[in-house]
């Protein structure tokens, strides 16, 4: 399965292509959507047509993309997230179904703990895929994106094979979490 993970900016939207066959992950291919200077309505054609460039490159079979929380200046999220919706406007304009994680969730998967430093994103992500040098940090945590979307899926693959013995103890799999 190929997974195509994406770090949403308004200036550099990163983005990272990776394989998972069974437990193993292999690095396909990142890099960045630079987007220039201009009014908004032409930087956010800029984000959907180059993440649908991306996806027409590598032809993906799910892609994951970073929630935006709020910063310190409300402004700057509310630009955020709009181009966080080109961004995923281009990935369901490619029919592909679309996985959201924090920023949290992501460093958690990738470095262990969720306040790790974009350093520690970036060296974890290079040992996991056996990089030969560091990614850039847009890059890198649009990899650590697709990462994580690879270690959550085969945690939620395996509890949705299990269903049939789970339901004999009277535990089920719902969004996502085992209940009682």
């Amino acid at each position: 399965m190929k997974i195509l993970g994406i770090d949403p900016g308004l200036r550099v939207t990163g983005f990272g292509v990776i394989r998972k066959e069974g437990q193993r992950l292999s690095y396909i291919a990142s890099g960045t959507i630079q987007v220039p200077d201009g009014d908004l309505p032409s930087r956010l054609k800029v984000i959907l047509e180059g993440v649908g460039q991306v996806v027409s490159n590598y032809q993906p079979d799910c892609a994951a993309i970073e929630i935006v929380f709020s910063n310190v200046n409300p402004q700057s999220t509310l630009l955020l997230g709009q181009a966080r919706g080109a961004a995923i406007c281009g990935l369901v304009s490619a029919q592909l179904s679309v996985a959201e994680y924090t920023a949290l969730q992501v460093k958690k998967a990738v470095v262990g703990q969720g306040k790790a430093q974009k350093s520690q994103v970036q060296a974890m992500v290079q040992r996991l895929l056996k990089l030969e040098g560091l990614p850039g940090t847009d890059a890198a945590d649009a990899l650590g994106v697709a990462i994580c979307h690879a270690h959550s899926g085969a945690g939620l693959a395996t509890l949705a094979g299990l269903a049939p013995e789970l339901a004999k103890k009277g535990l089920r799999v719902r969004g996502g979490r085992l209940i009682g």
